[in-house]
This record gives structure tokens, sequence and C-alpha cells, in this order.
């Protein structure tokens, strides 16, 4: 049985003139991308713009929805209710769905950002208000959510085809959660080591936490951070170890 893999990028978040990760380095090596839809990051105009850059690449379109925290990037823990976040999805999702038809294009997908995306790992409320804000809006959408995790529960009750979603340049904990960020060892820099993780992910379907246990997941698409120093090299050498190994880079 040959083996799949979708990579996937957070894009968009470049904000007026303050510019954010390197798109356009990085989306010639991916197969679908996560577009900020303004209230983690980007603007009106950047959305237009990325939209229109990955049409240029014919990679796959996703709504990238976070919470309402431009000063924090997303990354903060905020107190929402199911229904605030659910409305923030809907918001988020039809603005980024509308500036897609505007250029003859509709989503494919959609990966709830950051803190919001952390949360909904483990609280089912939140993970429910997602998966169904999604199933509302286009029960057609994937759902991208954490390899293992609640949210993955969430978006198949809701009727949903969910993606798996694994990290090269993260380390997971014993229950298959991701290191908080602001823990030692929380982000891998190493790039052979990031490519082993890749590797065994794919290839075995386990993943060695930071304890060394090993924990069992799927890898149904694979977060690359196109903010991170050498990204486009990064996914270069993953490119290279996935045709070294057999494994087929394809859209979910």
């Amino acid at each position: 049985m040959s083996l799949t893999i979708d990579l996937n990028c957070d894009m968009g978040e470049s904000f007026g003139p303050w510019v954010m990760g390197h798109d356009e380095q990085v989306i010639p090596w991916v197969t679908s991308v996560n577009i900020a839809c303004c209230f983690h990051a980007g603007d009106p105009g950047t959305m237009r713009q990325t939209v229109a850059l990955a049409l240029k690449h014919g990679v796959k379109l996703g709504a990238h929805p976070g919470l309402p925290d431009l000063a924090g990037f997303g990354r903060r823990v905020m107190a929402v209710t199911p229904e605030q976040v659910y409305d923030m999805v809907v918001v988020q999702v039809g603005a980024l769905a509308a500036v897609a038809r505007t250029q003859g294009a509709a989503l494919h997908h959609v990966k709830a950002h950051g803190a919001l995306y952390n949360m909904a790992a483990r609280d089912v409320g939140l993970a429910t208000a997602i998966a169904q804000a999604v199933a509302d809006i286009d029960r057609s959408l994937i759902l991208y959510a954490l390899a293992g995790s609640i949210q993955v529960q969430a978006g198949r009750d809701a009727g949903l085809t969910v993606a798996q979603e694994v990290f090269a340049d993260r380390s997971y904990q014993d229950d298959g959660s991701l290191t908080p960020r602001q823990q030692a060892g929380a982000m891998i820099t190493d790039a052979v080591q990031s490519v082993q993780q890749v590797m065994q992910m794919i290839e075995q379907g386990t993943v060695t936490s930071l304890s060394g246990k090993t924990v069992p997941l799927s890898a149904d698409t694979l977060c690359l951070h196109g903010d991170q120093a050498g990204a486009a090299e990064f996914a270069q050498r993953l490119h290279q170890a996935f045709e070294q190994s057999g494994v087929r880079v394809q859209a979910v």
C-alpha cells in the first residue's frame, strides 16, 4: 500500500506593512494552505493576494480562523464560550469563502489557529462548536484537526471528513498533545530530527513523546510553519525524504 501525505502551511499572516512568513518561497512545496482571516492575523488585501497566490500554484484553499487577538497572534488562551467560537468561525470562514468566490474558487478545508486549535483539541464544547460551524457553512469542507484529539471525533460527529494533522517541528506529550510553546523542548529546531519524526509518523503511525514514550497517531496532513527560518529549504528536504521512501505528496 502506497503512503501519502498532504503538506499544509499557514499563510496570509502579514498585516498592513508588517510581513510575516515566507509565503512565496514555501508555497511551491505544499499541497494546501491555511489562510488567516483577519482575527489573529492578516487583512482583507492579504487575504485576496494569498488566495491568488494559492490558485496560481494549484494548491487547496483553507480558512484559518483564530481568536480575536492580533497583538498576541492568536496564541494566547482566552475565555470564550462555544457560542462565541461558533460565531467567530462562521464569520472568518465566510469571509474567506467570499474572497475565494470572487476569484472563481471555493474552499477545500478549515483549520483552527493557535490557541483556539489547542483549546479545541481538549475541550469538547469548543471542538463541537468549531465542527458545527464548519458543517453549517458547507458540509463538504474538510476539517483539519490535531491527530487523535477531541476535535477529530467532534468533526466526525458533525458529519465532516476529518484530516488528522501532525507536526514536524513540534514535540509531543505522552497523551498525543503538542508540548506548550513556553515549555522547554517544545520546538524541534534540528532539521534531521524533524525529518526523522515525520517519517516515523507516516511510516509507523507513531511519534516519540518528549519523555520517550511511543504514542500512536494517524497522519493525513503535515503542517509546515512558513514563518520558521529556512522553511523553504526544510520543505525541500522533506520532499527528498519522501521521494527516497516512496511517500507520495498530495492533497487530502
